[in-house]
């Protein structure tokens, strides 16, 4: 048995924005040995915050048993070791095989969150998902591509709850997500395409469900965006009358207050 009690840190990086990173994440890439990172989504501004003798290694030419075995490798010589995925680790973030692997040979680890990108793509279109009687849930989900989704969760039945949604991974597979969403949302519905949210580079455009792959293709979106659509998303931009919450209500008691 590994007597190392060292653990592996698994951080979320955050969307982009090397602010948006938590201050538990930063303070931990402040004293990490070595910060492994996807480099095919992390930004290197976010590795501003590492030590002065941090080392970084890229994982976007690794596999799982090279990232597994550098992992050891420096775990063995005691360092302290932090695997930096984009947004939350949670989230299509693939740790899942990683920290089995590292159970497998005994290293200790723990996972510190991250603001994904559907956060702050919300925060940037100044909208609010669940709305009160107009939508109460949100579904982060994708398209099955080479990564396939199961049968129960295909987007074809997500889309006929008709509540906000949050489609990752999928812009590569416009024309299907447009038809989907037409005959969910119609066609004339908003949605919004959310592209590199944080980066210095970030675009967010507003388009009808029906003009979704026109959009992507004239602006020349063929990756790193999310496509954002429900009834949110029209309210987030036009003088809509929506119905306010309970909870500010003057009319509405509840633990803290008392009704008018």
């Amino acid at each position: 048995m590994n007597k190392n009690t060292n653990k592996v840190i698994f951080a979320g990086a955050g969307p982009g924005d090397p602010e948006l990173i938590t201050v538990k994440a930063m303070n931990a890439l402040k004293k990490a040995d070595l910060i492994i990172y996807a480099g095919s989504l992390v930004p290197e501004a976010v590795l501003a915050w590492k030590g002065k003798d941090t080392e970084t290694k890229s994982s976007a030419g690794m596999d799982l048993g090279q990232i597994i075995n550098t992992i050891k490798t420096y775990h063995d010589r005691g360092k302290k070791i932090i695997r930096l995925h984009t947004g939350d680790p949670s989230l299509y973030g693939a740790i899942f095989e990683q920290m089995r692997g590292l159970e497998k040979i005994d290293i200790p680890y723990r996972v510190i969150p991250g603001v994904t990108a559907a956060f702050a793509a919300s925060s940037k279109m100044n909208m609010e998902y669940t709305l009160p009687e107009v939508s109460q849930t949100l579904i982060l989900t994708r398209i099955s591509g080479r990564t396939t989704v199961p049968e129960s969760e295909d987007l074809e039945k997500l889309a006929s709850h008709r509540s906000s949604m949050a489609i990752y991974l999928s812009i590569g597979h416009a024309r299907k997500v447009q038809e989907i969403l037409e005959n969910h949302y119609g066609k004339e519905a908003l949605c919004a395409v959310a592209y590199k949210v944080s980066h210095p580079d970030e675009k967010i455009f507003y388009t009808k469900i029906k003009k979704l792959v026109k959009t992507c293709k004239e602006n020349s979106i063929t990756r790193h965006a999310l496509i954002i659509v429900g009834k949110s998303v029209a309210a987030s931009i036009k003088n809509h009358d929506i119905l306010k919450s309970k909870l500010y209500d003057s009319k509405f008691s509840h633990g803290y207050r008392n009704a008018e």
